[in-house]
């Protein structure tokens, strides 16, 4: 990549497990004022938490972890049946405010230039790691109900466009019932089997339950950032379902000679 990249080291970080590949890359917001109180935080030993890179608000790109170590970003998570995502990830921090701008306020969108970095340096990472685009996510993929970054705001989409990350064609919005907490029945684990072959940690058991919730919201951060409540609408499972189909589409162009 051409942009020039700062170095700030952190001394958090320990060995990948058993040298595991990377496979796998993490978006996240700071959720601090700014990037200096972030790179901070994330470079201070006591705090044990770090991630490889972060870019400021206007585009600086700081490294603080080399590529070849475990940085400490996930915490408790999961995705395809890895647990230990640390150890197969790259890690990113976005200087954002995040979700802390008070009740009733729209989450401020991500500034351009910061997104023109994160293109350019995510990009650089999944090719030089082959990173499939179902392994770009954000914290709240891999650990719903405990995070919430980097928020509907993340325009995944334009991340897609350019060639980072999964996004599912447009399809118009299935008349089904919604889902909600409490539901259960056919349509509820059919819903799970579809978020579970997408990858989300999710029980299979046709019981609509607080979990549940947490990954549709997720879920709908990510790929319906219109509207975030946990309830799995119409637009909500089709989008699903697109997105599994979307996922087997990379499953055979991996497997085709």
């Amino acid at each position: 990549m051409n942009r020039s990249i700062t170095a700030r080291p952190s001394p958090n970080f320990n060995n990948r497990a058993d040298d595991q590949p990377i496979s796998m890359l993490v978006l996240h917001y700071t959720n601090m004022a700014d990037a200096e109180a972030a790179l901070a935080r994330l470079c201070d030993p006591t705090s044990e938490v770090s991630a490889h890179y972060l870019i400021s608000c206007d585009g600086e790109i700081f490294a603080l972890v080399d590529e070849v170590h475990r940085a400490w970003h996930a915490g408790v998570s999961a995705w395809q049946g890895e647990t230990d995502i640390n150890s197969c990830s790259i890690g990113i921090e976005l200087d954002h405010i995040g979700h802390d701008i008070g009740p009733d306020i729209t989450m401020a969108p991500y500034p351009a230039v910061q997104m023109d970095a994160l293109i350019e340096l995510a990009g650089d990472i999944v090719a030089r790691h082959a990173i499939r685009p179902d392994r770009v996510l954000g914290h709240s993929d891999i650990a719903p109900g405990r995070k919430i970054d980097p928020g509907e705001a993340f325009d995944w989409a334009s991340l897609a466009r350019a060639g980072i990350g999964l996004w599912p064609d447009d399809t118009l919005p299935e008349d089904v019932p919604t889902l909600t907490n409490g539901d259960t029945g056919p349509a509820v684990a059919a819903l799970q089997q579809a978020l579970r072959a997408y990858g989300y940690a999710l029980a299979h058991d046709g019981r609509f339950g607080p979990h549940m919730e947490a990954v549709i919201r997720s879920f709908q951060q990510h790929f319906r950032p219109s509207r975030v409540d946990g309830a799995a609408d119409g637009e909500t499972q089709t989008r699903v379902y697109a997105v599994c189909r979307a996922r087997s589409a990379l499953d055979q162009a991996s497997i085709s000679p």
